[in-house]
């Protein structure tokens, strides 16, 4: 085998193998493979190559717009959210792994809402300030795109991921339950218990992929666990409200994920490794003792007060994660401490003795819970979340990005910033459309093609000038022209839920030929953003500039993704309805 990667010459000998995989992928949507990469392609390869470039004018158009139809809603409206010129850069994905604490494994460029993590609530994003111009609290965010002009080695990337075991990852219910009405405690308890055991299962299970990667195989283990979840958490929500509590949101809890962060770990004699194996944790977080898994069956009297405070305690972690974006290279070596912590501290322990005393006044008052006020700025490695009886041959733990350009193992070069990012809101092309709901979450590409299968993987690459035709692959422009990403978010709903057990069918995309919705789904404005580089055309040319990825996509461009949650308000949404409804061009 030859190619030619990253200025390197290495040329590749196998089309008639890409080709084949590329047919197998097309007929099965599935695809077992030593690795992957390649575009949408499928092909069996290490590292990222020059087949993963075309030059945009080879590409034929292909972009399908409906022509409107009476009734149609042909307006536009635009949101300035900046380009994150304040460096909201997080591994974190709060819309499909929620809760989950550097669960994309890569860099993500962040704009809009500025407290948002992994762990935040409906109500701190509420609360959190915003870099958008119009107020908009939306939080929009994509994966990094990086210049690195050494070889990505292929022989290492084979080697780690023979060595590795995909582990099912799930995020934790029981850290994110409000109270617990003390006639519920024990089931739910049990509830949880079995959660517990389900992961487990579903990993052993996992075992039989070790050292490969098994789309068809991940996605029956994944779809099977998610339907046997999706019914505990169901019951443990009922059996909450029953009990006469209330527990929303449970939904965004029920998706799991195959992991292969165990490959990041096992890469050996990493230049990463060597060049931030002494720096300090570019991205810190604040981070605190979780509260509400530890604490006993709450009084039906102190429930509405127990709820209130647990809701500050979140507010307050993110309005201090809010602090470290906005105050970055503020004051001296103690600032973090003085400024955030310290007062932190002093809130939480007033928080958590209100708490102690509503439960105490109803029943005996739990004790210890100070022991749970001091938090601490997180710039340790991370795992992937598992039950201790899980089966697991993890060789390291996964850092937090590090360094100054806050690098990851297997994500490693500077981060090229977006010189626009063009958000908007459009119509459609056969209805009016309706005022999306408050907290609405969508994503759009799937990060993971090769792992889950090809499905929900939308291509997204172009140029300036050349809008008629979208890429699977990473493009080289004419001179002149930025390259671009164009992300556009499913424009239909389904009038009821915001978040759904796999994070998609709550809503869905219009009919490509027409702009028609499906049945039972209802026209909302549909978010396209536009991410447009300055990237010099020789490193184009030369393939040193990729997307961030999980380590099974080894910087694939066909999983390229965007992620979004609605924080308008009610008005402001209401505003961008109508002016897309009367055809006009507002922001």
């Amino acid at each position: 085998m030859n190619r030619r990667k990253n200025g390197t010459a290495l040329v590749q000998t196998r089309p008639a193998r890409i080709a084949m995989a590329a047919l197998v992928l097309a007929a099965t949507g599935a695809l077992t493979a030593t690795f992957v990469s390649s575009g949408g392609k499928g092909t069996a390869d290490a590292a990222t190559s020059l087949d993963q470039f075309v030059s945009i004018e080879n590409v034929p158009p292909n972009v399908q717009n409906p022509r409107p139809a009476a009734g149609a809603s042909t307006g536009r409206f635009t949101v300035d959210c900046g380009t994150n010129g304040n460096g909201k850069f997080s591994p974190d994905n709060p819309v499909a792994q929620p809760g989950i604490r550097n669960g994309a494994e890569h860099v993500h460029d962040f704009v809009g809402n500025l407290a948002i993590t992994a762990n935040s609530s409906d109500a701190d994003l509420d609360a959190s300030g915003t870099t958008c111009r119009n107020g908009d609290k939306s939080s929009y965010f994509w994966p990094v795109v990086r210049i690195d002009k050494t070889v990505r080695g292929g022989k290492q990337v084979q080697q780690a991921l023979a060595q590795t075991q995909p582990m099912v990852v799930c995020p934790s219910v029981g850290k994110r339950l409000r109270a617990v009405p003390i006639g519920a405690r024990g089931t739910v308890d049990r509830l949880l218990a079995e959660l517990d055991r389900q992961q487990a299962a579903a990993n052993q299970r996992m075992t039989a992929s070790r050292g490969r990667i098994d789309a068809a195989f991940n996605r029956e283990v994944i779809d099977s666990l998610r339907a046997r979840r999706a019914a505990m958490i169901k019951q443990i929500s009922t059996t909450i409200t029953a009990a006469g509590g209330s527990q929303p949101g449970l939904v965004s809890l029920v998706d799991c994920d195959v992991s292969y962060d165990d490959m990041h770990a096992r890469m050996p004699g990493s230049a990463h490794r060597e060049s931030v194996k002494a720096a300090q944790a570019a991205n810190p977080r604040i981070q605190c003792p979780a509260v509400r898994d530890r604490l006993p069956g709450v009084p039906d009297r102190a429930l509405a007060e127990v709820n209130r405070n647990l809701d500050d305690l979140d507010r307050q972690i993110s309005e201090a994660n809010e602090r470290l974006v906005t105050s970055r290279g503020q004051g001296g070596p103690a600032f973090v401490d003085n400024a955030i912590l310290g007062p932190l501290r002093a809130k939480r322990v007033a928080v958590l003795n209100r708490i102690a005393t509503a439960i105490g006044r109803q029943a005996p008052r739990p004790q210890g819970l100070e022991a749970l006020a001091g938090c601490t700025l997180d710039q340790a490695p991370s795992t992937p979340t598992a039950p201790s009886s899980a089966p697991t041959t993890a060789a390291a733990a996964l850092p937090d990005p590090q360094g100054p350009n806050l690098e990851l193992p297997g994500n490693t070069g500077g981060i090229v910033r977006p010189a626009q990012v063009l958000i908007e809101y459009r119509g459609n092309p056969v209805s009016a459309v309706v005022p999306m709901p408050k907290f609405l979450r969508a994503l759009t590409g799937d990060a993971k093609p090769t792992s889950r299968g090809p499905a929900n993987a939308r291509a997204t690459w172009t140029c300036s000038g050349f809008t008629d035709r979208l890429s699977d692959k990473y493009p080289i422009c004419p001179a002149g022209s930025q390259v671009q990403r164009v992300h556009d978010f499913p424009g239909c709903w389904d009038g009821r839920n915001v978040d759904s057990d796999n994070h998609r069918n709550h809503v869905a995309f219009a009919d490509k030929a027409t702009g028609a919705c499906p049945q039972g789904f209802r026209a909302i404005p549909q978010l396209r953003i536009t991410v447009a580089y300055d990237i010099a055309r020789d490193v184009q040319v030369k393939g040193q500039y990729a997307l961030d990825s999980f380590p099974e996509e080894n910087h694939n461009p066909f999983s390229d993704h965007n992620d979004f949650v609605n924080v308008n308000s009610a008005q402001t949404m209401q505003r961008i309805a109508t002016c897309i409804n009367k055809g006009k061009n507002c922001s």
